[in-house]
């Protein structure tokens, strides 16, 4: 050990120590928090149907924004990638926008676009579906605020594909459709499944933009709030922890599987 460190220096040791104070301050909160709540607290929420609906709604809103505007987000990020046209800076600043204003002020200004009296809101009204407080607006939400991770990565991930590859495609006859299909997204797909779990988790965690648009029917997030300002911390904290556990597990099985089938497919 000695020997090793007389050969590096002090300086790796440094970068070790200012990597551990980091990790310190993400897991000492969550680690107390999860360590405060008895088992049996936990096994009590688990119980309440509230709360499994909470958290079963939050999953599947999340992965349905992460899927539906998927279909939109990754043929977006090719063209940034591969395309130069006038504006492109303003695209990706447009795109990076939910990233840096308040997520209270994009609920606010979703609902401005979804409410009765937008005109979409008002068509969906006219034939008597409400777009504020359901499982639509929650999605919306959600993808408003996680699509940048997506376009992000997928755009990166692109941008590694060798050109050259795609422009022999195109010589041998293949259309952009099938270069598309056949090169760019298979060599792409590791940087995709990253994005496609950020987004996802990034949805999955949203507070500010849902509450604003959909307080009711509460996904976890709302949950743990609504549980906090009405009965305190006592009350909330074992619905985070479960919240935390669940979310912790699915995430670390995804990126598992993400890069399992990244590796299958070399």
């Amino acid at each position: 050990m000695m020997k090793g460190i007389n050969k590096t220096g002090a300086f790796p040791l440094l970068l070790l120590f200012a990597g551990g104070l980091i990790l310190l301050f993400i897991l000492a909160p969550i680690g107390g928090m999860i360590l405060s709540v008895a088992p049996g607290h936990i096994r009590e929420v688990m119980a309440e149907p509230v709360v499994t609906r909470s958290i079963g709604l939050t999953l599947w809103t999340s992965m349905a924004a992460t899927l539906l505007f998927g279909l939109g987000a990754i043929p977006l990020a090719y063209v940034l990638a591969r395309y130069r046209f006038r504006g492109k800076r303003v695209i990706q600043g447009i795109i990076n926008l939910p990233i840096v204003i308040p997520h209270s002020a994009a609920g606010i200004a979703l609902l401005g676009v979804i409410s009765r009296d937008s005109w979409l809101g008002g068509l969906a009204a006219s034939v008597g579906f409400d777009l504020i407080g359901n499982p639509f607006s929650i999605v919306i939400a959600m993808a408003f605020v996680s699509v940048p991770f997506l376009v992000n990565a997928a755009t990166d991930a692109f941008e590694e594909v060798p050109e050259k590859l795609e422009q022999a495609a195109l010589n041998l006859g293949a259309s952009r459709a099938r270069v598309f299909f056949t090169v760019a997204l298979p060599l792409a797909r590791r940087g995709i499944l990253t994005g496609l779990v950020m987004m996802w988790a990034r949805g999955m965690s949203e507070f500010g933009a849902v509450v604003i648009i959909a307080y009711h029917p509460m996904t976890a997030p709302v949950l743990i709030y609504d549980r906090f300002t009405s009965f305190g911390l006592r009350y909330a904290t074992p619905v985070a922890v479960l919240f935390v556990l669940v979310t912790l597990v699915l995430f670390v099985a995804m990126r598992f599987l993400a890069a399992r089938t990244s590796k299958s497919r070399r």
